[in-house]
C-alpha cells in the first residue's frame, strides 16, 4: 500500500493536478458513487482533495470554480454541497467557540483505567467488530478514511462501544491528513445527537454491507442511538470585523498551516519585509511538508526569503520581526482550533514587545461564514448570494 504522502503529495502543484483529474467526474459520477467505501486506495468516486483543501493549498473558491467550468451547477450540486459543508462548519464554530472549549475539556478529562484500556483497544482495531477494526487500522496506516466510514466508525464508537465522543474525535484529529477542527468536531457531535439536538446517526450492518460492496457485515452493533446531552450553549457571537487586506507599512508575513496559499489572498502590490511559515506537526507529516512547499512559493511570489519554524517558536517569530525592523505581523485568520489558540498566545507575547498581530480574513470566509447561524440547509439557501459576490453562480 502506498505511503500517505505518496497518495497525497503535500504540494500545491499536486493538489492542482488532483483537481484537474477529478473535475471530469464531479457531476453524476460523483453523485452516484460518493457513498461507497471501496477500501484503501479504491475510493474512485470521491475527489480525494480534502488534505489540500484542509490546509488551503487549494482554496474552496478555486475548487468550486474549476468544477463549474466543466459542469452545470445542477449536475455538480452534490460535490459543491460537500465543499460548502466545510465552509459551514468553520463559520458555525467560529461563532460558537464554546463548543471547541467543551471538546478540549472532555478530551482532557481524567480517565479511569478501564476506559483507557477500552479506548486503546478501539484505536488499535482490537474490538472484534468487523469493519470498525479495519477502519481504525486504515486510519492510522494511511491518514485517511472515506467519509461514510467516518460516520459508521463514530456511531459504533459512541453507541456500540459506549466511548466518549471527544476521545474518538481526538483519535481522528491526531491521524487524519485532512483533520479539520471544525468539520471533525462538529461531525462527531452530529453523530452523537449534540449538534442537531436529538438527531443521531446509527450505523447498521445492512447499510455498511451495502456501501462497502459486501466487504463488511458487522455483528453486535447497537440497535438504538440515544442522543447525548449537554448544558445549553451560550448565544452565538458575531464575527469580529477584520481587515480584508494588509495595512500599509512594513510587515512580517506569518503563514500558518490553516492557509498555506497566501499568495492568492493578498494584493499583488503588497510585499512583506520578511516571511515566516509556522509549520504544524501531524503524524503523516502532510502539514509539515506542505509548509516547506508554501515557503518556496512565498519566497518566489514576494521576492523574500521564507523561513519555516515550529508552531511553538514564539521567540523566534518575535526575533524575526525585530530583525526585519517591523512593528506588525500579518497573518491570514486561523479558524477556531489549535492554531487559533496558538495565535492568541503569540499575540499576547508580541504585544508585550510592541508588535501588533494583524489578522486578515479572506473574502470567501467574510461572505459565507456569517451565514452559518442556523442549520446547513438554511446556510445552503443563503450561500448563492455570497458565491455570486465571489464570481460564482450556482
Amino acid at each position: 500500500m502506498p505511503e500517505p504522502l505518496d497518495r497525497f503529495p503535500p504540494t500545491r502543484a499536486a493538489g492542482l493536478q488532483r483537481l484537474a483529474d477529478f473535475v471530469p467526474h464531479a457531476g453524476e459520477a460523483y453523485a452516484m458513487g460518493r457513498n461507497t467505501d471501496a477500501g484503501p486506495g479504491g475510493h474512485q468516486a470521491v475527489s480525494g482533495l480534502s488534505p489540500w483543501l484542509r490546509h488551503r493549498l487549494l482554496t474552496e473558491r478555486e475548487v468550486v470554480a474549476g468544477v463549474l467550468e466543466r459542469h452545470d451547477p445542477r449536475a455538480a450540486q452534490r460535490f459543491i454541497q460537500e465543499v460548502l459543508w466545510r465552509t459551514y462548519w468553520k463559520g458555525w464554530l467560529q461563532m460558537n467557540p464554546e463548543v471547541w472549549t467543551r471538546y478540549q475539556a472532555e478530551r482532557d478529562a481524567p480517565r479511569a483505567s478501564g476506559l483507557e484500556r477500552a479506548v486503546a483497544g478501539a484505536e488499535a482495531g482490537a474490538t472484534g467488530i468487523e469493519g470498525f477494526d479495519d477502519w481504525a487500522r486504515e486510519l492510522v496506516r494511511t491518514g485517511y478514511l472515506h467519509n461514510h466510514a467516518r460516520m459508521w466508525f463514530a456511531s459504533i464508537w459512541i453507541f456500540t462501544l459506549g466511548l466518549p465522543w471527544a476521545l474518538g474525535a481526538d483519535f481522528f484529529l491526531r491521524h487524519l491528513l485532512d483533520g479539520d477542527p471544525a468539520s471533525n468536531t462538529l461531525s462527531w457531535r452530529w453523530v452523537a445527537g449534540l449538534q442537531t439536538v436529538g438527531k443521531t446517526y446509527l450505523a447498521t450492518p445492512e447499510n455498511i454491507q451495502r456501501f462497502t460492496n459486501g466487504r463488511f457485515n458487522p455483528r453486535g452493533l447497537a440497535t438504538r442511538a440515544l442522543p447525548l446531552s449537554e448544558d445549553p450553549l451560550p448565544a452565538a457571537r458575531p464575527l469580529p470585523m477584520l481587515e480584508a487586506s494588509p495595512p500599509a507599512g512594513r510587515s512580517l508575513l506569518l503563514v500558518t498551516g490553516e492557509d498555506l496559499n497566501p499568495e492568492s489572498a493578498f494584493p499583488v502590490a503588497w510585499q512583506p519585509e520578511a516571511i515566516v511559515v509556522m509549520a504544524g506537526g501531524d503524524p503523516g507529516r502532510f502539514a509539515a511538508a506542505a509548509a516547506e512547499d508554501a515557503a518556496m512559493r512565498c519566497a518566489a511570489r514576494f521576492d523574500r526569503p521564507a523561513r519555516v519554524m515550529p508552531m511553538a517558536s514564539h521567540d523566534a517569530i518575535r526575533d524575526a520581526a525585530r530583525e526585519a525592523a517591523v512593528d506588525r505581523v500579518v497573518v491570514l485568520e486561523a479558524p477556531v482550533g489549535p492554531m487559533a489558540d496558538a495565535l492568541e498566545r503569540l499575540e499576547a507575547e508580541l504585544t508585550e514587545q510592541g508588535i501588533a498581530l494583524i489578522r486578515v480574513r479572506r473574502s470567501w470566509d467574510d461572505r459565507l461564514w456569517p451565514l452559518a447561524t442556523r442549520g446547513f440547509f438554511k446556510f445552503r439557501e443563503r450561500a448563492p448570494a455570497g458565491l455570486m459576490a465571489e464570481g460564482l453562480r450556482i
